[in-house]
């Protein structure tokens, strides 16, 4: 950085997802707490043509510490007949341990693009983080969120909070190339200290937030094994609950049009487009029975010639699963609006339903195929404690497959948390960590300027 030149800077942090989960791709309502630990981003305008990313967490990943990317390329990718961010992708994800810088960059190729910007000069920009990688507790979404209020800062931007997170979204989906729903950026960039961010993702509608009672508290353990949203895994169920879409919107009579690559227009005035609004008994009444537990993209393509989905594609040559893909999204849309009833008209009585509520989202992300022998063995350490030592459920969180466990359980368990933790890693080798703490989001930290 230039001494003689203003800096402006950006935190946002990650968070711990309590309920909902993948169901946000599908329209679901999801309650997400913005925790502690966060990232910071900083940026100053550079005399040069050089767009220089540093990250002081790099090594922690594995990846260079620093890329540099010429803002040549950055207009290059940052044009509007690029359709569908290609280029952008192709540049800034070619090389494996500069890839990181895709999260950062790509928030200025979308801002740049989105909102008709020009830039006539270079950038420095240094990241840190407090935000675990790999751990399913949204350390993307926590530096995409900090770059794009650090450079709105710089630019002279005033962006709203539900903007700045779609925007993320879009870099996350296009440039990064990971499908992503929405959930992570609104809570980053909105959420509120000690409160759950509750989220209707139709496609991002913040509802009021929901207050933890002064009895209970969650606790995220890190179960040792990394998680990424751009795993396969991740993917194969978000394409196969679309797929579930297409095939119900065929059941009941609705057109559909073709628009290229694969992808469809669907007017559907009763469910939205959304999984999420069906609820379960028009599931298992109408529905269930026609959506097939597995099929091959070759045949559905050939049956239904695509599906609503814009940021994933099927691959003819494999088979999906689509029938549990679909039907997880419906269960728990309705599972977090009894969440957060209960928490709303809180009695100790209903300690225990929230819990089971948690199971049953644990166990439905298994049948999905998104669970992990790790995450299982900490939800299991959590149910075999019990109500009798102030735990009551555990879930795997965000993309599944590995990552953090969320923990519900009365306000002065820490000891307990602290004592399955422990037990686990001795049991399996596995180096964990327990995420606590709460924080205010990126929009109510704001842009900090520091001048010399």
């Amino acid at each position: 950085f230039d001494s003689s030149q203003p800096i402006f800077a950006g935190r946002a942090p990650g968070r711990l997802d309590l309920m909902g989960g993948i169901a946000d791709y599908s329209g679901a309502l999801v309650l997400e707490l913005p925790l502690a630990v966060a990232t910071y981003a900083a940026v100053q305008a550079a005399s040069d043509r050089n767009i220089v990313v540093r990250s002081l967490s790099a090594a922690e990943i594995n990846s260079d510490s620093t890329v540099s990317v010429s803002l040549d390329a950055v207009e290059q990718a940052s044009k509007h007949s690029d359709a569908d961010y290609s280029r952008a992708h192709e540049v800034l994800t070619r090389h494996e341990k500069q890839s990181w810088a895709a999260y950062v960059i790509g928030t200025l190729i979308v801002l740049l693009r989105e909102r008709g910007l020009k830039l006539n000069h270079g950038l420095r920009l240094l990241i840190t983080s407090s935000v675990p990688a790999g751990k399913g507790v949204s350390s993307s979404a926590a530096i995409e969120v900090a770059s794009m209020q650090a450079l709105a800062g710089l630019l002279g931007l005033q962006l709203l909070g539900r903007d700045v997170a779609l925007l993320c979204q879009k870099a996350e989906n296009l440039v990064v190339g990971a499908p992503c729903g929405v959930m992570d950026q609104m809570t980053s960039a909105c959420g509120e200290q000690d409160s759950l961010l509750a989220l209707l993702c139709q496609p991002a509608e913040l509802q009021p937030s929901v207050k933890l009672p002064l009895q209970l508290a969650v606790w995220g353990i890190d179960s040792g094994v990394r998680h990424a949203v751009s795993g396969s895994d991740y993917t194969s169920v978000r394409v196969g609950a679309f797929m579930g879409y297409r095939i119900v919107a065929d059941v009941m009579g609705l057109e559909a049009r073709e628009i290229g690559g694969g992808r469809l227009e669907i007017r559907d005035e009763r469910f939205g487009g959304c999984l999420a609004n069906i609820s379960p008994s028009e599931w298992e009444t109408h529905f269930r029975e026609h959506v097939p537990h597995e099929i091959s993209g070759a045949e559905f393509l050939q049956r239904y010639k695509g599906f609503t989905d814009s940021v994933t594609k099927i691959d003819p040559a494999r088979v999906y699963a689509v029938r549990q893909p679909t039907e997880h999204p419906i269960y728990e849309h309705h599972r977090v609006q009894l969440f957060r009833a209960l928490l709303g008209s809180y009695q100790s009585a209903y300690a225990q339903l929230l819990g089971e509520l948690m199971f049953q989202s644990h166990q439905s992300y298994s049948a999905c195929g998104l669970g992990s022998e790790a995450t299982d063995q900490l939800v299991e350490l959590v149910r075999r404690a019990g109500p009798e030592s102030g735990l009551f459920g555990a879930k795997i969180t965000g993309g599944g497959s590995g990552g953090t466990v969320a923990v519900l359980g009365l306000a002065d368990a820490g000891a307990v948390v602290q004592r399955i933790t422990d037990d686990y890693t001795r049991s399996t080798g596995r180096k964990s960590m327990i995420l606590t703490g709460s924080s205010h989001g990126a929009m109510k930290t704001g842009v900090l300027q520091l001048v010399a």
